[in-house]
């Protein structure tokens, strides 16, 4: 009878510890969060494939703990091993909206979670954090500023409050700002265009926001220069399709050409300026650049920023697409010198600009240099103005050899003439923020 017993007592020992050992804790990991306000949106990614018993979440501030989220379920102690619960996000407000006796200054989220399981585990992630209540303010500054429609301008402003995101908006476009470089406390500015497709009447306007929905915003001094862009007939025929199309649509095996041409320049044409939008994110916080931007040197100018071109085949209109840069031609394969200081950030074959460059300046502002015959630079290498960076030629959708350049601020197309201009640079950027 002892020797069943001791049997009985190891195997229940055994299948205990089998199950003990199946338990696990729990990862809670919070996107980034270093200021609330009045409400803001805490978001956890919670992984425990037994599931919780408890999930809590508490501010502490001032020794005294204030809970703001709490959840839980039955327990299961046995037959927790069957269950397989995938990685989830809990989603929860927090502020003084919901804990009335907060107070500015530092504090702490805690959460708790305690496994369902048998062993029932409890494990606590603490993150310090600041309480900001005063709402976002803004104030512009006194300059007065000149803008061209499709150019560029410069905002110097002053946030205070809680913010967390701020910059100038025109119409849909959101421009960012950044410090200013050995400015005061909250002085901010943005490097700015009005675009070249900007609605009639549409004004920038400087904003401040945050995460709980707050936001304010301010006008300033500003005349607007409306600008009519030209407006192009180019006439296609068979043998510039039979050039181009294969080159740019490789994997594409017979069909019509001019279908396929007709693909290239409109879905293909917003997916690579997409792409180049998209390259505002790799900038450096400060400036690269150094005096004057400059234009390819000797070069005839073939096309203008913004011209309008109406596609003719046999004598139809075919296509309507605007051209957001400058065609620039001397002579085949002619050195292409970078237009300023600069990191590289692009340096590859993208679709209809063929063999690309793209330099970033810092604070948004970048260059394009486009159709190359090839690539003498990579993704990452500094470069100097006047380094070469490639030579031209009509890769992409070109029908014979030139440089496409352009000019893209916080990810939309500007006209790079402004930028060619030492007394606009000096009168428009540099008098504002040195």
């Amino acid at each position: 009878m002892k020797i069943v017993f001791a049997g009985v007592l190891l195997f229940v020992t055994i299948i205990f510890g089998v199950l003990w050992f199946l338990c696990l804790g729990t990862s809670m990991t919070v996107e980034p969060v270093k200021v609330i306000g009045m409400e803001t949106q805490v978001k956890v990614k919670v992984i425990n494939i037994h599931g919780l018993r408890r999930l809590t979440a508490a501010l502490e501030q001032g020794g005294v703990r204030y809970p703001v989220y709490e959840e839980s379920s039955a327990p299961t102690r046995l037959a927790f091993w069957k269950r397989r619960h995938p990685a989830r996000q809990v989603v929860f407000s927090v502020g003084r909206k919901k804990v009335g006796a907060l107070k500015d200054g530092p504090a702490k989220l805690v959460m708790e979670a305690q496994s369902n399981d048998l062993r029932a585990q409890v494990d606590t992630v603490t993150i310090d954090l600041d309480v900001n209540t005063r709402p976002p303010k803004v104030v512009t500054d006194g300059f007065q500023h000149y803008i061209n429609q499709g150019g560029s301008e410069l905002a110097v402003f002053t946030i205070s409050g809680y913010v967390t995101e701020s910059g100038v908006r025109v119409g849909p476009h959101t421009f960012r700002s950044f410090a200013v470089p050995g400015g005061g406390p909250g002085e901010r500015f943005s490097l700015f265009a009005l675009p070249w497709d900007s609605a009639a009447g549409a004004e920038p306007v400087v904003f401040a926001r945050n995460p709980s929905g707050a936001e304010a915003s301010a006008k300033f001094w500003n005349k607007i220069f409306p600008k009519k862009f030209r407006a192009r007939e180019l006439e296609i025929d068979d043998k510039f399709l039979e050039k181009v199309v294969p080159q740019i649509d490789s994997e594409g095996s017979g069909g019509d050409l001019l279908a396929r041409f007709l693909k290239i320049n409109g879905a293909l044409r917003r997916q690579n300026n997409k792409t180049l939008a998209d390259l505002r994110l790799k900038t450096a916080e400060k400036f690269l650049w150094n005096g004057p931007f400059r234009q390819l040197a000797n070069s005839q100018v073939e096309s203008q920023f913004a011209d309008r071109r109406t596609y003719m085949y046999r004598g139809k209109k075919v296509d309507e697409q605007v051209h957001l840069g400058f065609d620039l031609s001397v002579t085949q394969h002619v050195d292409v010198p970078a237009s300023n200081d600069g990191t590289v950030v692009w340096a590859a074959d993208l679709g209809i600009y063929g063999n690309c460059v793209v330099v970033d300046h810092g604070y948004g502002l970048q260059s394009m240099y486009a159709h190359l015959s090839s690539i003498s630079v990579k993704e990452g290498d500094a470069v100097k103005n006047g380094q070469t960076l490639g030579k031209s030629g009509s890769t992409g959708l070109a029908g014979g050899d030139h440089l496409h350049f352009s000019m893209q601020l916080d990810g939309v197309q500007i006209n790079p003439v402004e930028w060619w201009d030492e007394h606009w640079i000096k009168d428009r950027v540099l008098s504002k923020v040195k």
